[in-house]
């Protein structure tokens, strides 16, 4: 398999997604603005999308992964499908049981993560409706998990489109027809739910790993499999739960600072995400399951070799990324969300934490890079022991940066942990000789530098014959325009790598 290729292919559905995902954000700031009820939304729909990365999808994956390539490499098929069944069958009750809970506990959580909200009432209500989400995205995961460690990687890269597709049509057309139109985007979380869910069954159906569930809850928790994947998941549920509570803490800040700072911070976390999502959870997805692989084949040169060639590619697009971000994070925001209730202060003001995300998105790329090859060993316990210094080490720059640069600090806080989970990462596994770096790096990364500084001064100059906010009532021109200067920015940055001697099919890999 030509890893290259199948890059490609994942990133192309991660763009489809983020790009739905950016029509959706459109409108729903075309519709509601940088306002209370937005606001409510915002938090609302965190509370379950944090259980969800806690229980599901990030820390069930990092523990899954690895041992169900384990079992299909050395048992076979019919020891791999009864792993799935009873995994499947504990992971969905146990989510299930949560989703319960959280229904019945939704006034006390929305009250300690969002008590400086102004619709509180209005936070309970989505929250409720919206805690399903967590079992629908437990059984998605899991899928995701099977079909990736198959080598079926387009299907669970497409499936988030769908709930995109679910929120831009609730956006078009239900909003208007409530009593509480922002109600509409939590109804639409629900039935885009149920649409991912949906997708994943005639696949995992093709390759015959649908898994078979028991009205027994407890049925598989006696199989060694599922008890390694739980002593797994525990640690894991540490290394995740770092991130999102620093991001519950920083959504608890903002609910205190002015009106409209939960947006601001929202909408530039959306566009740092569309880099980040594009190369480093295309690249995670990637990574893992052939570290995986060669750590199961007893293979160090070819796990070494896999982690260089995702760390090379790392730096090659996520540095032009975050010099963009940087230079044009007003004409970006302005182009995208400047519509409708979205005021020019607004644009102004979710500029400010997008340039701050900037400064730390190779870090927050990397993270996904260096992690898997901790993952893929099986050695949890290192990333949470990293996460866990970061997540203290965000809160201080917090107290540090908030008071002086308010909303636009909380983003710094979470750049700069990002570069040092990146360089903890990356010392833990040169220290342990798990990674050996291959020649060309320094050559490499001043080539880089040189056509960054170019592409830089491009997007600086040209963006600023443009008064982005001044154009609100010509948008197709202003999208032109966009177009352009990214275009050209494009072709600065390739075009100086490609005469400093760069031949991109020196990053052609096949997988073993």
């Amino acid at each position: 398999m030509n890893l290259l290729k199948t890059l490609a292919a994942i990133s192309s559905m991660t763009m489809l997604s983020r790009v739905t995902g950016l029509l959706r954000d459109t409108l729903i700031a075309r519709a509601f603005g940088a306002s209370a009820f937005n606001d409510a939304y915002i938090v609302a729909f965190r509370i379950p999308n944090l259980f969800r990365r806690l229980l599901a999808e990030g820390a069930f994956s990092q523990a899954f992964v690895p041992i169900l390539s384990e079992y299909r490499g050395k048992q076979g098929q019919e020891a791999s499908k009864t792993l799935v069944d009873h995994v499947a069958n504990t992971l969905v009750w146990s989510t299930l049981a949560v989703t319960a809970l959280g229904i019945v506990g939704a006034p006390l959580l929305v009250h300690l993560i969002g008590s400086g909200l102004q619709e509180i009432d209005a936070t309970i209500w989505m929250t409720r409706l919206m805690f399903p989400y967590i079992s629908f995205m437990s059984f998605v995961a899991m899928a995701g998990g099977i079909l990736n460690t198959w080598r079926q990687f387009k299907i669970p890269a497409f499936t988030p489109v769908l709930l995109n597709l679910s929120s831009i049509v609730a956006s078009l057309f239900l909003q208007s027809h409530l009593e509480h139109p922002i109600y509409a985007m939590a109804i639409a979380v629900f039935v885009g739910g149920v649409m991912q869910v949906a997708i994943q069954l005639p696949a995992l159906i093709k390759i015959g790993m649908l898994p078979r569930l028991s009205w027994n809850p407890a049925a598989g928790l006696g199989d060694p499999g599922v008890r390694r994947v739980l002593r797994k998941m525990g640690p894991a549920v540490f290394a995740v739960s770092a991130a999102q509570i620093s991001l519950m803490i920083n959504t608890s800040i903002a609910s205190r600072l002015v009106e409209g700072s939960i947006s601001w911070l929202t909408y530039a976390d959306r566009l740092m995400e569309f880099p980040t999502a594009l190369l480093g959870v295309a690249l995670g997805t990637i990574l893992l399951p052939g570290l995986s692989k060669a750590q199961a084949d007893g293979d160090p040169r070819e796990y070494s070799a896999l982690l260089d060639w995702g760390l090379r590619l790392t730096f090659l697009l996520a540095m032009p990324a975050a010099v963009g971000m940087a230079t044009l994070a007003e004409p970006l925001i302005a182009t995208l969300f400047h519509y409708g209730k979205f005021s020019d202060e607004a644009a102004r003001m979710s500029a400010r934490p997008l340039i701050a995300y900037s400064v730390g998105l190779l870090g927050i790329i990397l993270v996904k890079t260096l992690a898997p090859a901790f993952y893929a060993r099986q050695d949890i316990r290192t990333p949470v022991r990293i996460a866990i210094g970061v997540l203290i080490a965000t809160q201080l720059m917090n107290w540090l940066f908030v008071p002086h640069i308010a909303v636009a600090g909380l983003a710094l806080s979470i750049s700069l942990g990002a570069c040092i989970n990146a360089g903890f990462l990356f010392t833990g596994l040169r220290r342990r000789g798990i990674y050996h770096p291959l020649p060309g790096w320094p050559l490499f990364l001043l080539k880089l530098a040189l056509a960054c500084a170019a592409m830089g001064a491009a997007a600086w100059f040209s963006a600023a014959q443009v008064d982005w906010l001044a154009m609100r009532q010509h948008a197709l021109l202003r999208i032109a325009a966009l177009v352009v200067v990214i275009a050209l920015c494009g072709a600065v940055y390739f075009g100086a790598l490609l005469a400093m001697g760069f031949r991109f099919r020196d990053f052609k890999r096949i997988a073993r």
